[in-house]
């Protein structure tokens, strides 16, 4: 009797234990940058899919916002996707990131200690048929909340 109380305390432990480090491993990925930086890229797109073009560049880095007003932002947007494109919508991926150390979007830009870089495939059905898109997009730290850039090197 004594010897199946011990085994049962003993799986007892290992089960708490794995469970813990399973919790704790969980706990650090929701809020490791990779993580963050990913679910910005999603968020940015899931804007995008529904035209909702207001908000996908409130999530640009102000780099971005310096090289377009809101307005012409989202007139490009709707006018190249939606109008010469024919389509009303798209699906996308967002590809596993990589973190990159000192990288610049422009050659006269400054660098960024850190950045992660996704590759995004938007795949639209349109007047033309159906045709994909590969989009490098990066994503960096500004006043503590992650925004994306494009790279105009």
């Amino acid at each position: 009797m004594r010897k199946r109380q011990i085994k049962t305390l003993l799986l007892i432990v290992i089960i708490s234990t794995c469970s813990l480090v399973v919790l704790i491993s969980s706990i650090n990925y929701l809020f490791s940058p990779s993580y963050k930086s990913k679910k910005v890229v999603e968020a940015f797109y899931t804007h995008e899919q529904s035209s909702d073009f207001a908000d996908s560049w409130e999530l640009l880095h102000p780099f971005m916002k310096d090289r377009w007003s809101k307005t012409q932002f989202m007139t490009d947007r709707l006018h190249v996707f939606v109008g010469h494109f024919g389509t009303e919508t798209f699906q996308f991926t967002v590809g596993e990131g990589n973190k990159i150390k000192d990288w610049k979007m422009a050659k006269e830009a400054k660098p960024f200690d850190v950045a992660y870089k996704y590759n995004v495939i938007q795949t639209y059905k349109g007047k033309y048929g159906k045709f994909s898109f590969l989009q490098e997009v990066y994503v960096v730290e500004d006043e503590e909340e992650w925004k994306i850039l494009w790279d105009y090197n």
